[in-house]
């Protein structure tokens, strides 16, 4: 079957990655390949960290997505940090958060070890005295940029479709084609990038005054700090009180920061849909495949994405909770 993807983001070129390897012949279509919300990601590999009530789908699906990113990494020679995640309030009110993320967690069973301030300064001795935390030891992180390279150089890229594939996958983030391109909309997400000789051993995350913070070491004294989340219209620019947000929890957290480098702010536009979920599976066009509408989700997703879609193309298995047909009253 020939198979062209739209799309040479993470999403994109991870589906065109595995339907390669199950013998399909494929290319990936894009002109600025990686210039994405890919691009700016900070690569947590977080599904309990980022879940919360009413993400229950989401929750099993980024588990599931997990497990297969280390089979990835392996097959790309890429880096992947498994090193976990520590949840830090850096009040007791921003500690009430951890609290609640937690007892959410542990009703789904899921291992999480809480931490008071002696705790949370004994696994990250570079953070402030913070009033409290969690750790997820399960959790990990990679550089979507390292991935998005080694993919690139195992996929065909072109400019234009070819004419005569047989299937088509849509994975355009943002700029999805008519007639689905009011099925997502753009949420802009705010990062910087710096370098320290002090970084954190693991993925943090905080709450400094009810203003969550991110922060995600690569493992070479790099450091990515994020992120804003805002409905917008225009393109996605770093703005100067964005940027001051995240300086002033990230500091306020990392008192390191003061020292470190800033080496690069971006922005880019996430893809959200109207229900939280993504869409992956038929789109109600002969021979069209959705693989779209991640949102914060992209990289921790692609695999689970990847093998969707191709499962789809060779059986026409949907993942229900998934399905893009329930956004435009398709037959499930």
């Amino acid at each position: 079957m020939r198979v062209d993807v739209l799309g040479a983001g993470i999403v994109g070129l991870t589906v065109a990655e595995e339907l390669g390897r199950r013998g399909l012949d494929v290319v990936v279509v894009d002109p600025d390949p990686v210039g994405g919300a890919s691009y700016a990601a900070a690569g947590m590999l977080s599904p309990a960290a980022e879940v919360w009530h009413g993400e229950e789908e989401l929750l099993r699906l980024g588990l599931a997505s997990l497990r297969l990113w280390p089979a990835l990494a392996a097959r790309l020679g890429v880096e992947l940090r498994r090193t976990g995640t520590l949840l830090a309030g850096y009040d007791a009110g921003d500690l009430q958060q951890v609290e609640r993320q937690a007892a959410l967690l542990h009703r789904h069973g899921h291992r999480v070890e809480l931490l008071g301030r002696a705790g949370v300064r004994s696994a990250e001795p570079s953070l402030a005295r913070v009033a409290g935390g969690a750790l997820l030891p399960e959790e990990a992180s990679v550089d979507p940029r390292a991935v998005c390279a080694a993919l690139l150089a195992r996929v065909e890229l072109r400019g234009t479709p070819r004419p005569d594939a047989e299937a088509t996958v849509v994975a355009t983030g943002t700029a999805l084609p008519e007639p689905w391109r009011g099925l997502v909309s753009g949420v802009r997400g705010e990062i910087l990038r710096l370098r320290s000789d002090d970084p954190p051993r693991r993925t943090v995350r905080g709450w400094v005054g009810g203003e969550a913070v991110y922060l995600v070491p690569r493992g070479d004294g790099r450091v990515v700090l994020g992120a804003t989340s805002e409905a917008h219209a225009g393109p996605p620019v770093v703005s100067a009180g964005g940027a001051l947000r995240l300086l002033a929890a990230g500091r306020a957290l990392w008192p390191a920061l003061d020292r470190a480098e800033l080496v690069e702010g971006t922005a880019r536009d996430r893809p959200a849909t109207a229900d939280g979920l993504p869409l992956v599976g038929p789109a109600g066009v002969a021979g069209v495949v959705l693989a779209a509408g991640h949102y914060r989700h992209g990289v921790l997703l692609a695999p689970l994405t990847a093998r969707l879609v191709a499962d789809h193309l060779e059986t026409g298995h949907v993942e229900p909770c998934l399905d893009p047909r329930r956004t435009f009253g398709g037959e499930p």
